[in-house]
């Protein structure tokens, strides 16, 4: 019995729900956070959204990866994490953007939303811990996860002090360290997943 492959399916079937939640999750609090922060000129919650964005794609890549080789695993990591640092540029760019034209971010909004995006994150890194030692798209995906607990964390702080100190650099301070935290994240992710490669060469 211990030859059936019952363990690997068993294993790919778990992979796969969890990923497949946490793609729905990610997807919808893209579209929710990206539409309430352009309406409230908040770097701090398009940068969290933008992020939303590329775990939703980094979670599709993952589903991909199930069933296939580590190889295929590696590199679908890899991507995930060249991909994380493309999006790190982009906000880092819109910071650069709003620096220059201006903005008034809404701090109530900003604290509102980044509670409700820290709670769906929460939820999904409560999902992936099981899997956080498991293998490298997986392990990719708990960086990924882990990640966004700490933009949200940062969007209410964000917010707080966007309130308090009434100016809206707090809001673009926060833009460029979630930009820094994601880029972090995609530097130990290809590292990581390089040295999968290595270890099948």
């Amino acid at each position: 019995m211990s030859d059936c492959g019952c363990e690997i399916e068993i294993t790919n079937k778990e992979q796969k729900g969890v990923l497949i939640s946490l793609l729905s999750i990610n997807a919808f609090m893209f579209v929710f956070e990206l539409s309430l922060g352009w309406y409230a000129q908040s770097t701090g919650l398009i940068a969290d959204s933008i992020d939303m964005f590329a775990d939703a794609i980094i979670y599709g890549i993952g589903l991909y990866a199930i069933g296939k080789s580590i190889q295929h695993k590696a590199k679908a990591a890899l991507l995930s994490g060249w991909f994380q640092a493309a999006l790190g540029t982009v906000i880092l760019i819109d910071v650069l953007r709003r620096v220059l034209i201006g903005s008034e971010p809404v701090s109530v909004l900003m604290m509102g939303v980044g509670v409700m995006a820290l709670i769906a994150n929460i939820y999904c890194l409560r999902l992936i811990e099981k899997h956080k030692d498991g293998e490298v798209h997986m392990r990719a995906s708990w960086i990924f996860s882990k990640n966004d607990v700490i933009a949200n964390i940062g969007v209410i702080l964000g917010g707080l002090f966007v309130w308090l100190m009434d100016s809206r650099w707090p809001d673009l301070v926060i833009g460029s360290l979630i930009a820094l935290v994601i880029f972090n994240g995609a530097r130990h992710i290809i590292i990581d997943a390089r040295d999968a490669l290595n270890e099948r060469e």
